[in-house]
């Protein structure tokens, strides 16, 4: 007899945040003997806690669908840190499903991360790093996102598990290393509020100046 599957809870939703993203450096010096000549970079596209947590307490792994030119261009990551590392030449559409442990019962999560190798967003500063004296700087690109996955109505068996794992909220403090935080992101909430009050701003006063506009014509 098969097992019988574990109550869902009502009306109750968990959330755990993560972050998913790629860094990527120019390759100089000695390159990885597999790579091809074409090739200019190396990158390490990733799925993981904000701060380093152990995500396996409830995904069971991570694919990565790479571009068609790939050899094995689906890629399956079973065990912690959910993350590959390759090289390449150009940027694409990385397909990203997160595998839930069995115990959840629940369905994969599908999304697409734009694999980034320039710093070409206006007004961003690249991480530049040093990997040894005497040479030059070696620019580091990382595209990073935060995200919450949000579990409505787990079953019992996997509330249990999701309470006894230890990665949980945002910290409440800014740490210099640590680029998320309820801190953080109340002063970007704070940031776009700004924005949003200066944009309606300017379209009250394009508004008056049409109006005065067509008024005197």
């Amino acid at each position: 007899m098969a097992p019988v599957p574990a109550k869902r809870i009502k009306t109750l939703s968990v959330s755990r945040p993560i972050i998913y993203g790629n860094t990527a450096k120019k390759m100089t010096g000695v390159r990885p003997p597999n790579a091809p000549v074409e090739h200019t970079h190396m990158w390490t596209i990733y799925v993981k806690g904000p701060q380093g947590e152990d995500l396996s307490t409830f995904i069971k792994r991570v694919v990565f669908k790479l571009h068609d030119t790939y050899p094995n261009p689906t890629r399956s990551v079973e065990t912690p840190p959910f993350e590959l590392t390759e090289t390449g030449w150009g940027e694409f559409e990385i397909n990203i499903k997160i595998h839930f442990i069995d115990e959840a019962n629940e369905k994969m999560l599908n999304f697409y991360h734009h694999l980034r190798l320039h710093p070409y967003k206006q007004g961003e500063n690249p991480v530049v790093k040093k990997e040894s004296s005497g040479e030059e700087p070696i620019t580091e690109v990382e595209s990073v996102f935060y995200d919450e996955i949000v579990f409505n109505e787990p079953n019992e068996d996997f509330f249990k598990i999701l309470m006894n794992s230890t990665e949980s909220v945002l910290p409440s403090n800014k740490i210099e290393s640590q680029p998320f935080s309820r801190q953080l992101e109340q002063e970007d909430v704070d940031r776009l509020s700004i924005g949003i009050r200066k944009l309606d701003k300017e379209i009250e006063e394009m508004k008056e100046k049409l109006t005065e506009e067509i008024a005197s014509g």
